[in-house]
């Protein structure tokens, strides 16, 4: 059984998927790009800013289905450049504890709306 997760508080889908799933304990989020909730438009500024933005929306996310970033276990993070990936590094470490989840982090050719960055999230719900 799975069920949809969705919250005003992040991005609304710009396709046909659900922002997360349940699935039993688990949950998996879609990729977040640094979208405004409010307006659907990417926030503005350098890589810093949008991972920021990128965060804030999985929060609200994972809150959506009672979770917290203490419930994530992996996350996959794609960055359009990887010369960005020490700012990215840097804003990712300071929303996670010890220990910090799995992960992966790969350079791609493109992001949906001309992002620099987008991350997925697995957690595991209490």
């Amino acid at each position: 059984m799975r069920d949809a997760v969705s919250t005003n508080a992040a991005p609304a889908a710009i396709g046909p998927y659900s922002q997360a799933v349940r699935a039993g304990q688990f949950l998996f989020l879609s990729g977040q790009i640094p979208l405004d909730p409010s307006t659907g438009v990417v926030v503005p500024g350098d890589v810093a800013t949008q991972a920021h933005r990128v965060m804030l929306n999985i929060q609200a996310v994972l809150h959506a289905a009672g979770a917290t970033f203490e419930h994530v276990v992996r996350t996959t993070i794609f960055l359009a450049d990887l010369a960005d990936f020490a700012i990215v590094n840097e804003v990712y470490g300071g929303y996670f504890g010890t220990p910090p989840p799995a992960r992966s982090t790969v350079q791609v050719a493109g992001i949906p709306k001309g992002s620099r960055l987008e991350i997925d999230v697995i957690a595991v719900l209490p």
